[in-house]
């Protein structure tokens, strides 16, 4: 009787682990590599281009503003580009601007993007990110910013996707259970 009853909670821990590893794999896959992404409007008051890896984010972002899908280009970039108009080139029709946020994370990204838009009276954004930080960067700018917020994802090359994965779910706990606020 005692050796049934081992088996058995054994084939349980089996199950459960097997369950567990079924579950973080679909979440994964749901936030971090087919995140559900609304379409995008035919227009919005801003196109956001963050910061982070990945080949093409630039060029996502002005192939966009290209098609008229916003007034304003704006860029996160780095600290001696800020302010000035050398982060992307010009658009006719729209405003480029860059901005450095502070601190440099995403959380700095969404607070910068709260100030401009309160600044340039914005209701719609549309953040160019890659899949995998497409989620994340919504729920940090969605913490700051009242208005629309569309994600627009660039390429994030193969070999660049485990180490990706594995920093988007650090960095989603800390923002879900650490860094709750704008």
């Amino acid at each position: 009787m005692a050796i049934g009853w081992t088996r058995r909670r054994r084939i349980a821990a089996v199950v459960a682990l097997l369950t567990a590893v079924v579950a973080f794999a679909a979440t994964t896959v749901r936030l971090f590599i087919r995140p559900d992404l609304a379409p995008l409007p035919p227009h919005a008051d801003a196109i956001i281009d963050l910061g982070g890896p990945g080949d093409d984010r630039d060029a996502v972002a002005l192939d966009l503003a290209r098609g008229h899908r916003a007034s304003y280009l704006v860029q996160s970039t780095v600290e001696i580009d800020a302010g000035t108009d050398h982060c992307l080139p010009a658009v006719p029709g729209v405003t480029v601007l860059c901005f450095h946020p502070e601190p440099n994370t995403t959380r700095g990204e969404a607070r910068s993007i709260a100030r401009l838009a309160a600044q340039y009276h914005w209701r719609s954004v549309i953040l160019v990110t890659t899949t995998d930080h497409a989620w994340r960067a919504a729920l940090r700018v969605r913490r700051c910013f009242p208005g629309e917020i569309y994600v627009s994802p660039s390429h994030l090359p193969v070999a660049d996707w485990a180490g990706a994965i594995q920093y988007q779910w650090a960095a989603t706990a800390k923002a879900v259970l650490v860094e709750r606020s704008c």
